[in-house]
């Protein structure tokens, strides 16, 4: 270490010194009672901050007990309006499902129809006979959706 170095450190260390003892000769009071004065101030600090976070955490709950019956009302809505939309849903799947039937039905009557003309035409006279090439094969929808 160089001479300054040992220097600064010889006179931080007088003057910290110093500084203790002038502290201690100059207090306007004890120890005890500025120990005492500290830890009064550091409770009223402390009852200060748990008077805040009490009065936050009421203020709080009021807030969210006040949106809780709102939220709850729109909720119930909600639950409401899907149980209107699959009602719907389950009354337009059934009338597809008639259509679809009643569509099927009248296809099966339209190819017997046309079955039984080109049946018609096939017993014809003899000069008549361009029909014999034609096949018509009647296919149910049960059956194919048994087979898939």
């Amino acid at each position: 270490m160089n001479k300054k170095t040992v220097g600064f450190i010889f006179g931080s260390i007088v003057g910290a010194a110093a500084g203790v003892v002038a502290g201690i000769m100059l207090a306007p009071r004890s120890g005890a009672e500025s120990r005492a004065m500290a830890a009064d101030a550091m409770n009223d600090a402390w009852d200060s901050a748990v008077d805040t976070y009490e009065r936050g955490a009421s203020v709080v709950n009021d807030k969210f007990s006040n949106v809780r019956p709102v939220v709850d009302a729109k909720t119930d809505e909600l639950r409401a309006k899907v149980d209107l939309a699959r009602e719907r849903m389950d009354q337009l799947r059934d009338s597809l499902s008639e259509a679809v039937a009643s569509a099927s039905s009248q296809v099966q009557d339209a190819v017997t129809n046309v079955a039984d003309r080109v049946s018609a035409m096939t017993d014809a006279p003899a000069g008549e006979t361009a029909a014999e090439a034609v096949h018509v094969e009647v296919v149910d929808a049960e059956d194919e959706a048994t087979e898939a």
